[in-house]
C-alpha cells in the first residue's frame, strides 16, 4: 500500500462564546483548523485534523501547519501508511521540528492502519479497556460568579470533572479556588488550570494559602524550570501540561517527580506516534494522565478519544472535547458526551469518523508524486 495524495483543507471554527484563559490575557473568539486526507492506491482514504489553540496559546498556529504540509508531503507520498513510526521517521527528516505540523498525517496514517487491520483505533493503539472514557469540561477564566454559572452549564450536559481556569491575580484566584471548591457536589472534581499565568512566587503564595484544598493545580508558571521552584514549596499534587512537549520534557518530568499528572495533548507532542509511547511511559511512571487534544472538531476529539479509551483505569484521568465549544462541526459520527460526561471511542475500524466531503468543497491544496 501507497500514499498516493495528500489533500488539506482549512476550517474557521468560531466559539460558541468567547473563551479567555490564564486571568484572561489570552482571549479567542475563533478557531483555526486545517483537515488532511491521505489517499491510497488501495483505496483506503484516512483523516487527520491539526487544531493548535490560535496562535498565543502555544508555539503553533494553523497557517504554520498548512505551511510545513507542503514540506512533508514530497516525503510521505509513495510511503506505507501503516508503516507508522518509518512515516513518522520520514518526517523528521524532512522538516526537523515541528511536532504540530506532523500530528494531522500521523493522524491520518493510524486511521488507514487501522481500516487496514480491520480494528478500531483503540485497538491498535494497546486495545480497548472497560468501561467509558470520563470527560472534563473546560471552565473560562472569570469571577467566581461566572465561572460557577459555566459549571453549572456543564452539568446541565452530564459533566462532573471541571477544569476552571484561574490565574488573575493571587488574592483573585484564592478566592476563586475556594468559591469552586465549597460548591463541588459529591463526586465532582475540579482542577485549578492557571495556564502558565503566575510567576513562582505568586503560584507559591496561591498555593500554600489553599492547602486544605487538596486539588490538582494545572501549570502554575510559564516553564518546567519555573514549575519545579514551585513543586519544591508547595503540598498540592500538581499537573503539567503546556511544558510538555517532547520526549525528553517528560523523561525531566519523571526524574525530578515534577508532577502527578500530565496533560498529554496529541497535537502538540506530534501526533499519535508520540503521543503512545509518552503514555506507556506515564503508565511505567505512575503518571495520571488527561488524554486530549488543543483544540478542533469531532475528529480530533475522536482521536483523543480512542487514545484514552487504550488506557486502562486509572492512568487515564479526563478528556476534552473541544467540538462542545464550537458553532460548526462538518463531521460526521465519531466520539461524543453521551450525556452523562462520557463518551466511547467507535468501533468502526479506523478512527469511525469522517468529514462532510460535501460540506468542504474543494481542498485548498492537493500534493500528488511527480
Amino acid at each position: 500500500m501507497k500514499i498516493t495524495g495528500v489533500d488539506v483543507w482549512a476550517l474557521d471554527l468560531p466559539l460558541n462564546r468567547p473563551y479567555s484563559l490564564s486571568g484572561g490575557r489570552l482571549r479567542f473568539e475563533r478557531l483555526d483548523s486545517t483537515l488532511v486526507r491521505l489517499t491510497t492506491d488501495e483505496g483506503l482514504i484516512g483523516w487527520g485534523e491539526g487544531c493548535p489553540w490560535g496562535s498565543t496559546y502555544l508555539p503553533a498556529f494553523a497557517r504554520g501547519i498548512r505551511a510545513g504540509i507542503e514540506e512533508l508531503a514530497p516525503a510521505v507520498l509513495g510511503l506505507d501508511p501503516r508503516r507508522t513510526d518509518v512515516v513518522y521517521r520520514a518526517m523528521s527528516v524532512a522538516l526537523p521540528g515541528h511536532p504540530y505540523v506532523k500530528s494531522p498525517i500521523d493522524m491520518a496514517c493510524w486511521d488507514i492502519a487501522a481500516q487496514a487491520a480491520g480494528l478500531p483505533l483503540c485497538d491498535l493503539l494497546g486495545g480497548r479497556t472497560e468501561g467509558s472514557v470520563r470527560l472534563h469540561s473546560s471552565i473560562p477564566s472569570g469571577s467566581p460568579d461566572e465561572l460557577m454559572a459555566e459549571i453549572d452549564l456543564a452539568r446541565a450536559e452530564g459533566y462532573t470533572f471541571h477544569s476552571a481556569k484561574v490565574g488573575a491575580d493571587v488574592d483573585a484566584d484564592i478566592e476563586r479556588m475556594r468559591f469552586l471548591d465549597s460548591r463541588m457536589e459529591s463526586g465532582e472534581e475540579v482542577t485549578f488550570d492557571a495556564n502558565r499565568a503566575w510567576l513562582p512566587a505568586e503560584a507559591v503564595a496561591a498555593l500554600n494559602a489553599t492547602t486544605e484544598l487538596n486539588r490538582v493545580v494545572e501549570q502554575p508558571c510559564e516553564t518546567l524550570d519555573q514549575h519545579l521552584q514551585v513543586r519544591r514549596l508547595v503540598r498540592q499534587p500538581l499537573a503539567i501540561d503546556e511544558s510538555l512537549q517532547t520526549m525528553g520534557d517528560l523523561l525531566r518530568i519523571i526524574e525530578t517527580g515534577a508532577c502527578e499528572v500530565v496533560g498529554l495533548k496529541i497535537g502538540r507532542v506530534g501526533g499519535l506516534t508520540v503521543a503512545r509511547r509518552m503514555r506507556d511511559l506515564c503508565m511505567e511512571a505512575g503518571i495520571r494522565m488527561n488524554i486530549e487534544d488543543t483544540g478542533g472538531t469531532t475528529l480530533q476529539a475522536t482521536a483523543a478519544v480512542h487514545l484514552a479509551q487504550a488506557t486502562p483505569e486509572p492512568f487515564r484521568r479526563a478528556t476534552w472535547l473541544c467540538v462542545e465549544h464550537l458553532t460548526v462541526d462538518p463531521i460526521e459520527g465519531g466520539a461524543r458526551n453521551d450525556g452523562s460526561g462520557r463518551a466511547n471511542a467507535p468501533a468502526e475500524p479506523g478512527l469511525g469518523t469522517r468529514p462532510d466531503i460535501d460540506g468542504l468543497g474543494e481542498p485548498m491544496a492537493s500534493h500528488r508524486p511527480q
